[in-house]
């Protein structure tokens, strides 16, 4: 599979590139504050936990069973690092990549989304879940899959099931961080709700996984994959 990228959304990052010696810029979005975000930015700080409030969101789906799904436009660096790093991506199970971007339907969870103005903090708080779809890195006779994605957005996580050559080698891990500073407000289209604009990055355990599977120590943490649309159904 050809992996077409998505303009490049880290213009800011080529120093940070330069230093890992990869023409890519995974590890954009850097940033030193989460105040105005709903999720922490790329820096591993978590979100602080404020007093309970009587704060109605703005907007409840209880069942998250109807669809539809997180999409990933992939960032124009992702691609050169796999590239770089002789990886050839692909889909596994439910999931597509079509015109640059990845699509994970979505098979349940729950989301609340409030007011982004107002006091909570994250804003957006659930459990996304995507079963049997996930993506695949190739290099020779290696093949690492990395399936059913769960969000939670309130801890800026995205986890998921890792098997190496048909081997499980961890559950639920903590595959990806995702940080919120870029994030749009909620649109309504029909009866869906959309969530876009989300930054995706390698989490550092990914990260190291990655690096001790391929035999390399180019991948770096925070590495941007790209920007997120979760859509889901309101009915």
């Amino acid at each position: 599979m050809r992996l077409t990228a998505r303009p490049s959304l880290a213009r800011t990052v080529v120093g940070v590139v330069a230093a890992s010696a990869l023409s890519f810029s995974l590890t954009a979005c850097y940033s030193t504050s989460d105040s105005e975000s709903n999720n922490t930015a790329p820096i591993h700080r978590e979100n602080p936990e404020l007093p309970e409030s009587e704060a109605t969101p703005l907007a409840v789906v209880a069942d998250l069973g109807q669809g539809v799904d997180t999409q990933v436009a992939v960032d124009e660096g992702f691609v050169s690092a796999l590239e770089l790093l002789g990886l050839t991506p692909g889909v596994v199970g439910d999931a597509t990549f079509e015109g640059g971007t990845f699509s994970f339907p979505i098979t349940g969870g729950n989301v609340e989304y409030y007011d982004p103005e107002g006091e909570v903090r994250p804003y957006v708080q659930g459990d996304i879940q995507h079963d049997d779809s996930g993506l695949s890195l190739t290099a020779g006779d290696t093949v690492v899959e990395l399936t059913n994605f769960d969000i939670d957005p309130g801890a800026s996580k995205l986890y998921g099931d890792v098997s190496v050559n048909g081997e499980p080698v961890a559950g639920h891990a903590y595959l990806f961080n995702l940080w919120g500073g870029t994030l749009e407000p909620l649109r309504i289209e029909g009866s869906d709700a959309i969530l876009e604009g989300t930054t995706v990055h390698v989490s550092p355990e990914a990260a190291d996984l990655l690096n001790t599977t391929f035999e390399t120590d180019l991948v770096p943490d925070e590495l941007l994959v790209g920007v997120a649309t979760i859509t889901v159904a309101t009915r």
